[in-house]
């Protein structure tokens, strides 16, 4: 356990500069040019998934079972990971009225995975890396759209199409992953557990 917390510490800390420390990282950025600024981040963020993702590994070799979620929430959780992979494709699909209207779906999505895992796993490792998340992405929701409303930042209007296709692209991503990805990725097959 002590590694998958260490890790979640080094990788959200890390995102969460612009939450508790804007300042200091604009300071930083400048000082030490954009690309070593990137080329930092990106070597601690990576230092920290492979440590959250060794000490997940590791403490599901002894799991500590908490409570044992009852089989309704397999399906509540499949649906909100749904959800999930539409504002995720939201993030990056151009010209969607999702992302028009929430502004920041890439966090959004983090959030909905987040509580999904929580109502569907009970063990201890699964509920410190879930609710880290969840925690993480609650407060940086907020931050980014308190810095949107600093800035004045505005959001283009999404259209019928880009709308269309970000569904569409969320839908099959999520069926990939749920049907397979999953299982391979994770070793766990989560539609044979919702079934």
């Amino acid at each position: 356990m002590t590694w998958l917390i260490l890790g979640l510490v080094v990788f959200l800390g890390v995102h969460s500069v612009r939450i508790v420390a804007e300042g200091w990282r604009t300071h930083m950025r400048a000082r030490i040019g954009e690309l070593p600024w990137k080329g930092l981040y990106s070597l601690v963020s990576i230092a920290g998934f492979a440590l959250m993702v060794w000490g997940f590994g590791q403490a599901r070799l002894q799991p500590e079972v908490l409570w044992t979620p009852p089989v309704a929430m397999r399906h509540i959780a499949a649906l909100l990971v749904l959800i999930s992979f539409v504002f995720l494709a939201a993030a990056y699909v151009p010209g969607n009225a999702i992302k028009a209207r929430l502004h920041h779906p890439m966090i959004l999505a983090v959030k909905v995975w987040a509580l999904a895992h929580l109502l569907a796993n009970g063990k201890l490792a699964d509920v410190v890396l879930f609710a880290a998340f969840l925690v993480w992405a609650i407060l940086d929701f907020r931050s980014s759209r308190q810095r949107d409303r600093a800035a004045g930042t505005t959001y283009p209007s999404g259209n019928t199409i880009g709308t269309a296709l970000t569904v569409v692209v969320g839908v099959v991503a999520w069926a990939a992953f749920a049907f397979w990805g999953h299982q391979a990725l994770i070793g766990v097959a989560p539609m044979a557990r919702a079934g």
